[in-house]
């Protein structure tokens, strides 16, 4: 674990050359791992650790998240930018790639990370090679349902009194949610421990940018104007959110057009495709970078 300010915020990192292997290998792409909400960067450890060392990763804690929540700042480097929307978090992102003089990635986000992700690629094309969107997709907005949504994380994370952490069962109830496959205690813990130790403006305004009807339109927009590869991985059993809603933003991709299969979907896989198909993730992770890193 490293701690590195962006903009002035403490941000928590990990970087497998570090973690896993002894070296690092110049002048190779390095895999980019962005969490979801109410997560942290620690669940990108399994998949990083079977890509050791062939490619190597960088995760880290989205600001207000993980080991990421102290010292908070609303400063963003555009004043029209909303501090907890995508924008502002592709932002922090570059800056930290920045700061790490990393000028060669390809980013892998998970559910919002996914959108920060597609963000990041198309406000800094220079610096990101491809990206590849993990249970996230979307681009429809169905106001009922996203008010619905909206209201309930408002409502969760309003109320999460740290007593809740000394309940012995909750860790099995956070690791049968949103899963077709259970996951370990261990990781049901620490699913847990994201939950309660999230910064609560963080935690509500990122939802809240996220999900605006004029954000949720303006996504299938970037994926249009991307010129990287963008590859999509869905859960078959996924109800967070659904293949149809992946594969409707996946449509707006080069790929589409030129008959390239851009999206893969995991049988028995529910909304955590990192934690629940690792093994596969790992092998169409090595498929596109490895081929992607050729010579020409």
């Amino acid at each position: 674990m490293v701690v590195t300010s962006v903009f002035g915020v403490p941000h928590v990192y990990d970087f497998t050359p570090n973690l896993f292997s002894p070296t690092i290998t110049p002048h190779r792409s390095v895999l980019v791992c962005i969490h979801g909400w109410l997560l942290s960067r620690v669940y990108w450890h399994p998949l990083m650790q079977q890509l050791t060392p062939d490619i190597d990763c960088l995760a880290y804690d989205l600001r207000g998240f993980g080991d990421s929540t102290q010292h908070l700042s609303k400063r963003s480097n555009r004043l029209d930018m909303a501090p907890y929307g995508l924008a502002a978090y592709a932002h922090d992102l570059n800056a930290l790639l920045e700061s790490l003089e990393l000028e060669n990635v390809w980013l892998i986000g998970h559910s919002l990370g996914g959108s920060i992700a597609l963000w990041a690629a198309h406000l800094f094309p220079d610096r990101v090679r491809g990206v590849i969107c993990v249970n996230a997709g979307g681009g429809i907005y169905i106001r009922n349902a996203f008010e619905t949504f909206r209201s309930a994380g408002q409502q969760m994370v309003g109320w999460r009194p740290k007593w809740l952490k000394n309940f012995p069962l909750l860790p099995w109830v956070f690791a049968n949610i949103m899963v077709q496959q259970t996951l370990s205690y261990q990781w049901g813990q620490q699913r847990l421990i994201d939950f309660l130790q999230a910064d609560p403006e963080a935690a509500t305004q990122s939802l809240l940018a996220s999900t605006t009807e004029k954000e949720v339109h303006q996504l299938p927009q970037i994926v249009a104007q991307l010129s990287q590869p963008v590859y999509f991985i869905t859960g078959e059993e996924d109800k967070v959110m659904e293949p149809k809603y992946v594969e409707h933003l996946a449509s707006f991709h080069q790929f589409f057009h030129q008959g390239k299969q851009a999206v893969v979907a995991f049988k028995h896989c529910g909304h955590f495709a990192m934690l629940e198909q690792t093994m596969a993730l790992e092998n169409q992770v090595r498929q596109w970078l490895l081929t992607d890193n050729k010579p020409d």
